[in-house]
């Protein structure tokens, strides 16, 4: 008899539904192949596009084998395509009714990191918590363990490894896809047995109501990824009818390449002009002008320097910016297009449209007309359409291609030989080239020359700053001594390099680089020092996110080296801009301190690899005067990291030497602060923060009374033109009325009771926003402090707060007295703080500054 476990009933075989699941290259297909003893999937440069599935009888088992695409193991589940999450949710469908395993792809070969382990716990939360019932971790690459158990593989790996391991029960195996032995997929097969045993014979079954949900969605995109691809069908039609024969090919083409780093821009530019010469991975620094021919069109092609995606104009450095509109100038008298290039493989969001939209409104005004969005990795996309792509990406899509006028064109710059991709969209080129009257898009020559006139001023104060800083360092070398032991802090932003500027220092990876909680300390002998380092928490650019709990952890790093610290090192990335919101985030922390910690202070600044061949004196003089500011009050100490170089031990050991020469100029005294001011410092920072919340309470308070008396003031205007309306409507009807009268009357009539039922309907509406808006304001009235001296029964603002006691600082006078202050409006309708009269002081509050914060 057959039991629970589905084991041989007669001649029945048992059977055993497989989902192979991981990330790309993990070696999903060959460990399909290697469990099914044969090569049923397809392997090697081929990626797994769709999910493919195979059957076969192995080991007196029915196995069915689903290979499932991976995932991008360097993408975070907000980064990828909508339309691939919804796919990986409907992998278990693909063998229904769903699988006994899922067995998670790990190659032991490559590192199992803290990042790895937060992509895996995304995606296999996609698939609910009780997925993890089901889940064996399955290693490939075993010949890469040589001697070594794979239990000392799992716990030299670290922390992220062992959680896998714990979450999936400890159930894992170890294939090797270069041997074809049975044992190892029989001891497999015998894991799997046991799994479904203690899962009583059970699977994993996807919830009816997602799957529908799902697969209605699926529906709806490809309905209107259909009208889009008619849409762009009918479009290219329009535009072959404008290109006379004389024009086929056309002549020449001048065309500049725009979008985000790592997109694959260079690469559609290597496509298009047929260049197969191996890339050397660097990043385009410059705006470069290459020509070449495609048949009988000359091409001009300029490649520019591409900004980080998801990040908007103002975060980009001015060098950058200035690159992108340098590349108008390239190909004289101007582009005919520009291709805007999207990466087809990676979601697109709100953030990433205004990251286009600002840095290609940069070249100014009609340049959209000019614009044709160029979709990478095609490859990826699979068997699904790129108008599917765009329609299940969602509303930021759409409007960027909408604001293209409809023009797209994808590439899969692998598949060079496939020459028609390129002749299709030479043809969309000319086309839109025809849409424009032949046109070129002719930059104004005013920003080449406000570019070579910043120029000029940026040279002239980088050697300026350059000679003296040689000058200072000369005049310290003499008395700087190399010391035995050095120890270091670093603080900074968080994302900016401060753990790898950490593990750079010490030459080994003790840090992590993805987000950390807490400071850590470590150290290591380097270039002749006993080096302590200690990585602290960093900031959040927004100060509103800033919190009391964030900077008593951020001092706390100064504690774990008690003696003092040699330098403070201040983390500033070359990549971004450093601005007015950077420089107030960086001088609140610094406030921390007292003063003299700017003396111990250097700017260090990570990712040294962008400045291609401008000196960091270019890149702090071309940037906003924030960065002066700091470079100044660091007194021109400043160095430059660039952490993809982790051999490169001169940069570390220069680094060291004008450490040295600080610690000279400081007579040798260490950095100690009193970490008793300090959180003095702290409280009655936390109590500012009590202040401004006080204050963007009373203003919400008031926005909302006001937005209230508006609401209702706006039904009774509504009530009595209804009562217009239906008065209008009892003397119609009291009336008699007859022959064509009576008809157009009636229709009149008709006409207002139309009116009467959209008056209802809006009346309505109101009454809900006009609720809503009430317990909204009753809700702040609550929370709000509308006095604390006392003559109020609403609790006080130190009542409600962690220090309940009495106190009689001068930030609680303050608070006191806001909170009595009285809000009202100007003759221009803007909201005023009314101060006491005597104080012949009254203050506006900037409309934009409050609903900025209140939005926080």
């Amino acid at each position: 008899m057959e039991n629970n476990l589905g084991e041989k009933k007669g001649n029945a075989l048992a059977e055993r539904r497989l989902l192979l699941i991981g990330g790309r290259w993990a070696g999903k297909s060959s460990t399909g192949n290697t469990i099914l003893t044969k090569e049923r999937f397809e392997c090697g440069r081929t990626r797994t596009a769709q999910c493919e599935v195979r059957h076969m009888v192995v080991e007196g088992r029915k196995l069915i084998v689903v290979d499932a695409p991976g995932w991008n193991s360097s993408l975070s589940l907000t980064e990828i395509p909508e339309g691939e999450k919804q796919r990986f949710k409907l992998n278990p469908s693909k063998c229904p009714p769903g699988p006994n395993a899922f067995l998670l792809i790990i190659p032991i070969d490559s590192a199992f990191s803290v990042e790895e382990r937060k992509i895996v716990e995304e995606h296999m939360k996609l698939l609910g918590e009780r997925v993890w019932r089901y889940t064996m971790v399955l290693f490939t690459c075993g010949d890469f363990l040589g001697e070594k158990m794979i239990e000392q593989h799992i716990e030299s790996e670290g922390d992220a490894l062992k959680w896998l391991i714990k979450r999936c029960n400890n159930r894992y195996h170890v294939i090797n896809n270069k041997k074809t032995n049975a044992p190892q997929v029989t001891q497999l097969l015998e894991k799997i047995d046991e799994m479904v045993w203690h899962n009583n014979g059970g699977y994993y079954e996807l919830d009816e109501q997602t799957l529908n949900i799902i697969q209605k969605k699926q529906r709806e995109v490809a309905e209107r990824a259909e009208e889009r691809w008619k849409k762009a069908m009918e479009q290219r039609k329009q535009m072959k009818a404008l290109i006379p024969e004389e024009m086929k090919p056309i002549q020449k083409l001048q065309v500049i390449l725009l979008g985000s780093r790592s997109v694959g821009k260079t690469s559609v530019g290597n496509t298009i002009l047929g260049i197969k010469e191996q890339e050397d991975g660097k990043r385009t620094a410059h705006s470069v002008a290459r020509r070449g021919f495609v048949g009988k069109t000359e091409i001009s092609l300029v490649d520019t320097p591409g900004w980080w995606k998801g990040f908007p104009m103002s975060d980009t450095p001015e060098m950058i910016k200035e690159e992108v509109m340098r590349s108008m100038f390239l190909c004289p008298p101007g582009p005919h297009v520009f291709l805007l290039v999207i990466d087809a493989d990676a979601s697109f969001n709100g953030k990433h449209l205004d990251a286009v939209t600002t840095h290609v409104d940069l070249l100014g005004e009609g340049v959209w007309r000019h614009t044709i969005i160029v979709f990478t990795r095609g490859d990826w996309l699979g068997a699904h359409s790129i108008e599917e792509y765009i329609e299940g990406e969602g509303k930021a899509l759409q409007s960027l291609v909408e604001q293209c006028g409809n023009r797209y064109h994808v590439i899969d710059n692998k598949n060079t030989d496939d020459g028609t991709q390129i002749t299709e969209l030479l043809e969309k080129i000319t086309g839109t080239t025809a849409e424009n009257d032949w046109q070129h898009f002719v930059p104004d020559e005013q920003i080449i020359l406000t570019i070579e006139e910043k120029c000029t001023r940026v040279e002239k104060g980088a050697r300026l700053r350059e000679s003296q800083v040689k000058a200072k360092r000369k005049s310290l070398r003499g008395s700087r001594n190399k010391l035995q032991e050095l120890k270091i802090v670093i603080l900074g932003q968080k994302a900016v390099g401060k753990s790898a500027t950490g593990n750079n220092l010490l030459c080994k990876e003790v840090f992590p680089t993805c987000e950390n909680e807490q400071c850590q300390v470590d150290e290591a002998d380097v270039a002749g020092r006993k080096v302590t380092v200690i990585d602290t928490l960093g900031w959040w650019k927004k100060l509103s996110r800033c919190t009391e709990k964030t900077d008593k952890e951020i001092v706390r790093g100064f504690t774990l080296s008690p003696s003092g610290v040699h330098a403070v090192l201040l983390v500033v990335p070359l990549d971004l801009t450093f601005r007015e919101v950077q420089q107030a985030a960086l001088e609140e922390h610094m406030d921390l301190f007292d003063a003299s910690v700017w003396k111990h202070t250097m700017v260090v600044f990570t990712y040294g690899d962008k400045l291609a061949d401008r000196s960091i004196e270019e890149h702090i003089e071309r940037e906003h005067s924030a960065l002066r500011w700091l470079v100044d009050k660091c007194e021109n100490r400043y160095h430059v990291m660039n952490n993809m170089k982790k051999k490169d031990v001169s940069q570390v050991t220069e680094l060291f030497e004008k450490i040295e020469e600080m610690v000279s100029g400081n007579s040798g005294q260490l950095f100690c602060p009193d970490m008793k001011d300090i959180h003095l410092r702290i409280e009655e920072k936390s109590k500012r923060r009590d202040l401004k919340n006080v204050l963007k309470q009373r203003l919400e308070q008031e926005y909302r009374r006001r937005e209230l008396e508006l609401m209702m003031g706006f039904r009774e205007k509504l009530h009595e033109l209804q009562a217009d309306v239906r008065g209008t409507q009892a003397t119609s009807a009291s009336k008699s009325l007859i022959g064509a009268k009576i008809k157009a009357k009636a229709v009149g009539q008709r006409k207002e009771e139309i009116i009467d039922a959209k008056l209802t309907q809006e009346i309505e509406k109101l009454d809900k926003d006009i609720m809503k808006s009430t317990d909204l304001l009753r809700n702040s009235k609550g929370f709000l402090i509308p006095s604390m001296s006392g003559d109020s029964p609403a609790p006080s603002v130190a009542e409600s707060s962690s220090y309940k006691k009495k106190s009689t600082s001068n930030f609680d006078k303050v608070l006191n007295w806001l909170s009595t202050l009285k809000i009202g409006t100007n003759v221009d309708n803007q909201l005023t703080l009314n101060f006491s009269q005597s104080s012949g002081y009254r203050s506006v509050i900037p409309h934009e500054e409050l609903y900025t914060d209140i939005a926080e």
